[in-house]
């Protein structure tokens, strides 16, 4: 004959079931994770008669990261093409050689390294990147340029660079995704692709001839991709025009990651 069963009274079982239920929830942090040992509650910090005690070790003394002295992403050839005595360098690294999308960064040379600005995001054309640029190709100039003349619809922002004010850089239409072009050549600097720097951007002097085409510049981003120039957000172009500095002689240096790191 089996023994008889203990009686446990209801409530106890509810009174379980609940420690479980806490202990569950508790265990569970944000974004649905399960909570491992560095989730568990800190050990309180040491006090300062701790921290001073003899034979405790000396805190380390924070030091500044070292700045690169080589602009990161570039191989030798791409780095070979930086003129020495370039101070400022735009760096456009697209996403992919057939991705009308990138990034650019804003390098400073100082004594200490390349100082880095924060990335922007940007479109560069719509079928990508190229070494052998052609007019009409829908594709971006792989390459380093340099960057000496600006202007612009509005007036100038600040900049150090020459600046055309003109109602010739007025803009209408729609582009690739339908998106409207009003307001893309507000500000523009020009990429001294094809051009003689020196010049109002927009002259269209082609010293390589008409078939490689011309006209790069930096201009306001409209929403979509370019014919073959790289657009940033207004605020960012207003930023670039006051940084750039023709005493520092800035050059950009664009193209797909891979092509840059050649």
């Amino acid at each position: 004959m089996p023994a008889p069963r203990p009686r446990v009274h209801p409530g106890l079982h509810v009174l379980a079931l609940t420690a479980v239920t806490a202990l569950t929830l508790a265990a569970v942090t944000g974004c649905g994770g399960v909570a491992g040992a560095r989730d568990q509650p800190a050990p309180p910090p040491a006090t300062t008669a701790a921290k001073n005690a003899p034979g405790s070790p000396a805190a380390p003394t924070p030091t500044a990261e070292a700045l690169p002295r080589q602009l990161p992403g570039l191989g030798p050839r791409t780095l070979a093409d930086v003129p020495p005595n370039a101070g400022q360098v735009v760096v456009v690294t697209g996403a992919g050689k057939d991705s009308p999308r990138s990034d650019v960064v804003v390098y400073e040379r100082t004594p200490a390294g390349w100082r880095a600005g924060a990335p922007w995001a940007a479109h560069n054309a719509l079928r990508g990147w190229t070494g052998n640029h052609h007019a009409g190709d829908l594709r971006s100039p792989v390459g380093v340029f340099g960057l000496t003349d600006a202007g612009g619809r509005l007036k100038d922002p600040g900049t150090k660079l020459p600046y055309d004010r003109s109602g010739a850089f007025t803009i209408g239409g729609t582009g690739f995704e339908g998106e409207p072009l009003a307001g893309s050549f507000d500000y523009v600097v020009a990429i001294n692709y094809n051009r003689r720097p020196g010049l109002t951007p927009l002259d269209w002097t082609r010293p390589l001839g008409g078939s490689k085409g011309g006209g790069i510049w930096f201009h306001v981003d409209h929403g979509g991709p370019t014919h073959g120039c790289v657009s940033l957000s207004e605020a960012h172009m207003k930023k670039l025009l006051r940084t750039l500095d023709p005493a520092r002689h800035p050059v950009v240096v664009m193209g797909d990651a891979t092509s840059l790191a050649r």
